[in-house]
């Protein structure tokens, strides 16, 4: 009886505690005293941790991240809401897991666009862990986008192939034909001219992409760079199609040149008043005035 006495009496101060420093996070908060803030929630996470709420006491280290924000300490920041977020996978919510990394990769995308990149790609891993595909997806999306901003074309166009998969999965075949040309003008941009045309020829498995708009646009693409027609290749690049892409890959569109291009290549043009060949011309020229 007295055991169970003094574990009554512990729960009892420790939900004191933990309703004081919640109260002292809350108060300091709002005088934008945001390192005691940040000690305060930390303090109840704690206490959260020792009763085994671990949902809450993730909610309180992601508040102590915030605090960390708002003091412009966003390393600091970031690593709370990833200590928080594993919390959340180990209480078994993994949603929300993935949500504050979510929100971590939108607050660090300013300052990191590296760090953003990791955040969104593991948001996109729990999500996928969860079979919620089109969240994942969209995150995938996201870091794509940003790996072309950082040049690394190798991943991104990787990154876009998975993303295409999970669209493909879900049966939304115009995204994935989207997918599709921003692949094209990723591997054109890595000089890999059969990967690009791989790329477009799979595609033709995907119902309705055969004869469709993009289809048409991509093969008349690969044509023009294939025969190093910058004229043919400026015009797909500058159609209302890539134009109007998401804004890192209409970038690629409208940096894209043609190796070696040199504008259209022209047939040669007959000499004046006659129907001959150049080559005619000049036999023509060679023995005008008879052999002698």
């Amino acid at each position: 009886c007295g055991g169970l006495n003094g574990l009554l009496l512990r729960i009892f101060l420790v939900f004191i505690f933990t309703s004081v420093v919640i109260f002292a996070a809350v108060c300091f908060k709002n005088a934008k005293q945001f390192e005691q803030a940040k000690d305060a929630y930390l303090k109840e996470a704690e206490y959260h941790t020792e009763n085994k709420a671990l949902f809450h006491a993730a909610k309180a280290i992601e508040q102590a991240g915030m605090m960390m924000k708002d003091l412009k300490k966003m390393p600091e920041a970031i690593q709370l809401i990833e200590k928080a977020s594993m919390m959340y996978v180990e209480n078994g919510t993994p949603d929300t897991a993935a949500m504050a990394l979510d929100r971590a990769g939108k607050l660090i995308e300013p300052m990191s666009l590296e760090k953003a990149v990791d955040l969104y790609q593991q948001a996109a891993g729990v999500f996928e862990n969860e079979d919620r595909l089109r969240q994942s997806a969209e995150l995938l999306g996201k870091a794509s986008r940003l790996l072309v901003r950082l040049r690394r074309l190798d991943e991104a166009a990787a990154a876009l192939q998975k993303e295409k998969n999970m669209y493909k999965d879900m049966e939304n075949y115009p995204t994935c034909f989207k997918k599709t040309t921003a692949e094209v003008l990723v591997h054109l941009h890595r000089n890999d001219f059969v990967a690009a045309d791989k790329c477009v020829r799979e595609s033709y498995s995907l119902p309705g992409y055969s004869g469709s708009e993009d289809c048409v646009a991509m093969e008349t693409l690969l044509q023009g760079y294939d025969e190093q027609d910058e004229d043919q290749v400026h015009r797909v690049c500058s159609s209302a199609l890539l134009k109007y892409m998401d804004n890192d890959y209409a970038k690629l569109a409208i940096s894209l040149k043609v190796p070696g291009g040199g504008g259209k290549k022209k047939k040669p043009a007959p000499p004046p008043g006659g129907s001959g060949t150049p080559a005619a011309a000049e036999d023509d020229d060679e023995y005008e005035g008879g052999l002698c």
